[in-house]
C-alpha cells in the first residue's frame, strides 16, 4: 500500500536527466501493464488449450508482476515493523484464489491493487509536484562582481558578502541587501503576495524571487543552503512526517483491522465447512470477504487529504508544518493577536516630541532620544532612530546600555544616565503634569515614551502605528465563524483599547510582558479550550510556544518563527491567517468524507458477499476503486479545484 509520508527529496543530477531504472516509481506501473498483458495471455491460453504447464507459468508470472511491490510491503511490515498490513491481506486473498484454482480472479485481484497504488502514487505526487516546484526557483548560475569584471558562477559557490549583478527578468540566487539600482520583484514565491514589490537600496530581497526590468547590485547575506527559501522547502518536507491525529489513529486501527479479520477469515474457512458447507464456495467466499474488508481506502483518506492541503497552503502562502497541526487548526475556539506588526502594519512613526522645561531643547531632546535607542533592535526604537535621521540629528556616544524587557531602556550620555520608557519602568512615578500630557497622547491611541535624566524628566515622545486595511474583515470574519478573537499587546490600557475597538477584538489585555501572554492563554485554554496565537515569532516566542497551535507572521528573516510556531505565514498578510483556518476547517470536512465513504463501501461490499455472492473481481473493483476517489478527492477538493478558482480570479484582475 502506498506509503503518504515519505518525504520530499531534492532531485538529483540523475533524476533531473531522466528517471533511474528499477526505481519503484519506475517499475511498479510497467509490472502493472506487464499484468494486464499476462492475464490477456492466460485467457487466450486456456481458450485455445495450450500445455497446462504453459498456463500455469503464464498464471504465475501474473501473480509476481502484480504482486512484487505488494508482497515487499507485506513482508517488510511483517519482519521489520512487527504489524499486519492490508499488503497482506491482498496477498493472502490472492493466494487462496490460486490454491481453488481461481488463477484469474487472484491476478486480476493483484492487477487492480498494484494499479489503484500507482494512480494513488500519481494523484499525491501532484501535490508533492506542488511543493517540489519550490526548487525550480533556484538559478543555477550567478552573475559574480569581481572589482569592474563580472564573471558567471554556480548560484551554489556564492558566499556571504559576495557582490552580485541581477539582470532583468533574473531570479534571486541568495539572500541579499540591495546596495545600488532600483527594481521591482515578484516575490510571489516567497509571501504569496501577487503584486510585484518595490526594492532599491538597502531593501533585502529573497532568493526565487523574479527580478523585473530594473537592475539590481547585490551584496549576499548567506550561501544557498542558507535562504528563507530553503528553510521554506526543509520546513514543508519536515512536515510530510508530521502526522494527524486521524492519520495515527487509523494507522493503529490498521494494525489491529487487519490481525482481526485474518482471525475471522481462518474461523469463516474452517466452521462452516463443519456444517456441510461446499469448502471451495466457502473458502472462495472468504477470499472475497478478505479483500472486500481492508480498509486500504479508510487508511489512504486522511493523509492524502492533508497533503493535498498543506500543499495548496504553501502555494498561497501559508506554511502547516505538518498534518497535526492543520487538523488541530480547526478546532481552534481562541485566536489572541499581538497588535504590533500583526493587527498594526508594526512601522511607528513619531507623531509628537515634548520638552519638559524651558531649559531643554527640541533637536537636543532628540539626539539624546535617538542616540539611545540606536542600540535597540525593538520596532519604536527604531521609528525614533528613522525619524532622527530624517530630521539630520546628529547623534553621541552612547555606554552601558541595558534593556529592560517589555518597559524601555537605559544608558550613558556624556556621562548623564538617560531613560527612556514606559510610565511603569519609573519608580517613584511622574510627576502628574507629565502624567497628564501621557493620558491626553494615549487617548489619541498613541504610544508614550518619557525621557529621564539622572532624576528629572525631561521630556517625552509620542509613536502611532497604523491599522493593517484588512484586519478589520479578518477578524470579523473569524468572529462570524464562532471563534472568540482576543488581542495581547504591551501597550497600555487607552492605546490598546482605541486600537481593539476600532477593529472590532472581543477581548483586550494590555500591559502585558511576554510571560504575562503565556499566562493568559493559559487562562483561555482553561475556558475555551484550544487557543491559537498570532504573533512576530520574537517577543511573542513564550505565547507561540504554550499556544496550541502558534502562528507566526512573515517568514522573512525570523528565525524564531520558524522555530517556535506550527504555522508560518510566508506574508505579513493578515488575511492568509483567514485563510489557513478556512483551509484547515475544509480539510478537516473532506477527511471525513473520506471516511465516512470508505466504511459505506466497505459496509455494502460485506453485505453483498453473504446477499448475492459478489464475485471476487467486483469485490476487488469497488475496493480499489473506493480507494482512489478518496485520494482524488481529497487532490481536487482542496489543490486542483482552488488553484483553478485563484487562476481565474488572477485573470479576471487582469
Amino acid at each position: 500500500m502506498l506509503n503518504p509520508s515519505s518525504p520530499i527529496t531534492q532531485p538529483s543530477s540523475s533524476a533531473s536527466e531522466g528517471t533511474p531504472f528499477l526505481t519503484k516509481e519506475w517499475l511498479e506501473p510497467r509490472l502493472v501493464v506487464a499484468t494486464l498483458v499476462l492475464i490477456a495471455m492466460s485467457f487466450v491460453a486456456e481458450n485455445q488449450q495450450w500445455a497446462p504447464r504453459l498456463i500455469l507459468l503464464i498464471n504465475i508470472a501474473s501473480y509476481l508482476t502484480g504482486g512484487w511491490f505488494g508482497l515487499r510491503g507485506a513482508i517488510h511490515a511483517l519482519v521489520e515493523e512487527r504489524v499486519v498490513d492490508v499488503d497482506l491481506l491482498m496477498i493472502l486473498a490472492a493466494l487462496g484464489a490460486a490454491v481453488i484454482g481461481e488463477w484469474h480472479e487472484g491476478a486480476i485481484l493483484l492487477f487492480l491493487f498494484s494499479l489503484s497504488n500507482v494512480l494513488q502514487d500519481y494523484a499525491i505526487g501532484r501535490s508533492r509536484k506542488a511543493i517540489q516546484s519550490l526548487m525550480k526557483l533556484y538559478p543555477e548560475e550567478a552573475t559574480l562582481k569581481r572589482g569592474d569584471q563580472f564573471v558567471t558562477i554556480k548560484a551554489s559557490e556564492i558566499q556571504p558578502n559576495d557582490l552580485l549583478l541581477l539582470k532583468p527578468g533574473e531570479r534571486v540566487p541568495v539572500d541579499a541587501l540591495v546596495i545600488a539600482g532600483q527594481s521591482s520583484l515578484d516575490e510571489s514565491s516567497i509571501t504569496g503576495e501577487s503584486i510585484p514589490v518595490d526594492k532599491t537600496v538597502g531593501a533585502i530581497v529573497f532568493a526565487g524571487t523574479l527580478n523585473g526590468h530594473g537592475s539590481l547590485e547585490l551584496q549576499a547575506i548567506g550561501t544557498a543552503q542558507e535562504t528563507v527559501l530553503a528553510r521554506v522547502i526543509q520546513m514543508v518536507e519536515n512536515a510530510q512526517d508530521s502526522k494527524a491525529p486521524t492519520q495515527r489513529f487509523l494507522e493503529a486501527f490498521e494494525r489491529r483491522y487487519a490481525v482481526a479479520i485474518i482471525g475471522f477469515i481462518a474461523l469463516f474457512i474452517a466452521i462452516p465447512p463443519l456444517f456441510g458447507v461446499p469448502f471451495t464456495d466457502n473458502f472462495y467466499r472468504a477470499m472475497v470477504l478478505m479483500t472486500v474488508a481492508s480498509p486500504c481506502a479508510l487508511v489512504i483518506s486522511t493523509p492524502a487529504s492533508f497533503i493535498s492541503a498543506i500543499a495548496a497552503g504553501a502555494r498561497n502562502g501559508v506554511l502547516f508544518k505538518g498534518g497535526a497541526h492543520l487538523e488541530l487548526f480547526a478546532d481552534i475556539k481562541a485566536m489572541t493577536f499581538d497588535k504590533t506588526g500583526t493587527l498594526t502594519i508594526g512601522k511607528p512613526q513619531v507623531t509628537d516630541l515634548i520638552p519638559l522645561g524651558a531649559e531643554t531643547n527640541t533637536s537636543a531632546l532628540l539626539g539624546l532620544v535617538a542616540s539611545v535607542e540606536s542600540h535597540s533592535e525593538h520596532p519604536l526604537a527604531r521609528a525614533v532612530v528613522r525619524y532622527a535621521q530624517a530630521h539630520g540629528v546628529n547623534m553621541a556616544e552612547v555606554t552601558g546600555f541595558r534593556a529592560v524587557v517589555g518597559r524601555g531602556v537605559e544608558a550613558q550620555v556624556d556621562g548623564q544616565t538617560i531613560t527612556i520608557g514606559s510610565a511603569k519602568l519609573f519608580t517613584p512615578p511622574p510627576p502628574s503634569e507629565v502624567q497628564q500630557h501621557v493620558r491626553m497622547l494615549e487617548s489619541a491611541g498613541k504610544t508614550v515614551m518619557l525621557i529621564q535624566q539622572a532624576d528629572r524628566f525631561i521630556g517625552l515622545i509620542a509613536l502611532a502605528d497604523q491599522l493593517r486595511p484588512e484586519s478589520k474583515a479578518v477578524i470579523a470574519s473569524l468572529k462570524q465563524q464562532g471563534v472568540l478573537t482576543v488581542m495581547l499587546t504591551g501597550d497600555n490600557e487607552r492605546v490598546a483599547n482605541a486600537i481593539g475597538k476600532e477593529v472590532g477584538i472581543d477581548r483586550i489585555h494590555a500591559d502585558l510582558l511576554p510571560s504575562d501572554k503565556a499566562q493568559i492563554i493559559e487562562q483561555l485554554q482553561r475556558e475555551v479550550g484550544s487557543v491559537a496565537m498570532i504573533g512576530d515569532g520574537v517577543n511573542d516566542a513564550p505565547a507561540l510556544a504554550v499556544a496550541n497551535i502558534g502562528i507566526a507572521m512573515g517568514v522573512a528573516g525570523s528565525d524564531v518563527a520558524l522555530e517556535t510556531a506550527d504555522i508560518v505565514l510566508m506574508g505579513d498578510r493578515l488575511p492568509l491567517i483567514d485563510y489557513a483556518f478556512q483551509l484547515s476547517r475544509k480539510a478537516r470536512r473532506v477527511v471525513w468524507q473520506n471516511i465516512t465513504f470508505s466504511l459505506a463501501v466497505i459496509g455494502v461490499l460485506v453485505v453483498s458477499v453473504f446477499a448475492i455472492n459478489l464475485p471476487l473481481p467486483f469485490g476487488v473493483f469497488g475496493h480499489e476503486g473506493s480507494t482512489v476517489i478518496v485520494v482524488l478527492n481529497g487532490l481536487f477538493a482542496l489543490l486542483i479545484l482552488p488553484e483553478i478558482a485563484r487562476r481565474r480570479r488572477e485573470r479576471t484582475l487582469a
